[in-house]
């Protein structure tokens, strides 16, 4: 069974940084994508950032290119995103999911592109 756990969310002032996790287990931890996504109150799911383990590909949606950061650590079948310069507008839940088959890139910030998602955790940026 597929599983993916996120967990590092928590309460922090504008301008600060967060690292989120993402524990994965159930899959084969060589071939997948693993993407970041959040939600806000009343919004749509956003996707984030994406790694990809064929290559080390890593993807960055607009709203946190230059601030976030995504990749992986093999042995303890993680994936990370490092999240700097928070703004309050970062504020959402934030879930991390995975697929393992092929990714059409236009498609990789699309939610029905992922398998298998994780609980979510929570993020609060406060101004």
């Amino acid at each position: 069974e597929v599983q993916l756990q996120a967990s590092g969310g928590g309460l922090v002032q504008a301008g600060g940084y967060l690292k989120l996790s993402c524990a994965a287990s159930g899959f084969t931890f060589d071939e997948y994508v693993i993407g970041w996504f959040r939600q806000a109150p009343g919004k749509e799911r956003e996707g984030l950032s994406s790694i990809s383990s064929t290559d080390g590909s890593t993807y960055y949606a607009d709203s946190v290119k230059g601030r976030f950061a995504i990749f992986s650590d093999i042995t303890k079948r993680a994936v990370y995103l490092q999240m700097n310069s928070l703004k309050p507008e970062d504020t959402a839940v934030y879930y991390c999911a995975a697929t393992t088959t092929r990714v059409i890139l236009t498609t990789i910030f699309q939610s029905t592109t992922y398998h298998y998602w994780g609980q979510g955790t929570e993020v609060t940026v406060s101004s």
